[in-house]
């Protein structure tokens, strides 16, 4: 039992070390192909944006407006536009009161 261990203990410590040396071969390769392609490894930072998602869109509009109400159960996307619409709206009023100019805009996804 006791040289079935080693023999495992033996095996596995051969394929770490064969990993280990694949893996300083690749970063050798990356860094070589990097100075070849003149590539700089400094990357802009990226840009920062903020992401807004109501939880329930169907039941802010159906508590907020009367056209909610009616369209809510009907026509869910459409509801659900429109909220985003005056969300945006409001937000927009709000900063420009607060003189901080914004890019203010719905992505669909």
């Amino acid at each position: 039992m006791t040289v079935f261990l080693v023999i495992t203990s033996f095996v596995l410590a051969c394929i770490s070390g064969l990993l280990l040396w694949q893996l300083l071969e690749q970063r050798k390769m990356i860094d070589q192909m990097l100075e070849r392609e003149d590539i700089s490894e400094q990357q802009p930072d990226p840009e920062l944006a903020i992401v807004l998602k109501v939880s329930d869109p169907i039941g802010l509009a159906k508590r907020e407006s009367r056209a909610g109400r009616l369209i809510g159960d009907r026509l869910p996307t459409m509801a659900t536009k429109m909220v985003y619409q005056e969300v945006l709206k409001e937000l927009t009023n709000e900063l420009e009161a607060r003189e901080i100019d914004v890019d203010m805009q719905i992505e669909y996804r």
